[in-house]
């Protein structure tokens, strides 16, 4: 199943999409789009145009777990997003995805301050593989 990842930002959305067999996420780009209404239009857009089957949108939790203001406009947005596209859409917690982004960067060489863009797509990619592992665990238990 082809699935897109959504790092939701203010400015700036990172986008990620998986291969057919969820082996892989593949980060692909940013959306900058401050209208919250374009922006999920474009988001559905961009699931139709990839054939996604499913949406997963980062849900920011605190580090203790709880939700704040964040988490419950990731849940909104999530809603819209399910009546655009017509897709389902699962919420994904993505504590210290942002932070891993950076370090990532980091490991490899580049300066993660002047390439914003890069970070929210790697974001949402590290949000997808995550996802992605979760799914193979829950088959893997299905099936003993």
């Amino acid at each position: 199943m082809i699935i897109l990842g959504v790092d939701l930002g203010k400015t700036r959305t990172g986008l990620a999409v998986c291969d057919k067999g969820e082996s892989f996420a593949f980060p692909r780009g940013i959306i900058k789009e401050y209208n919250r209404e374009k922006l999920f239009s474009k988001i559905a857009a961009e699931a139709q145009k990839e054939g996604a089957e499913l949406i997963v949108v980062g849900l920011p939790r605190n580090m203790d777990g709880s939700e704040g203001f964040k988490a419950e406009e990731s849940r909104e947005a999530a809603e819209k997003l399910k009546a655009l596209s017509g897709l389902p859409v699962a919420l994904w917690d993505e504590r210290c995805t942002t932070v891993l982004a950076h370090q990532s960067l980091h490991l490899n060489g580049k300066n993660a301050k002047n390439s914003k863009d890069v970070v929210d797509t790697v974001a949402a990619t590290l949000i997808l593989e995550d996802y992605l592992r979760y799914r193979k665990r829950e088959q893997s238990r299905e099936q003993d």
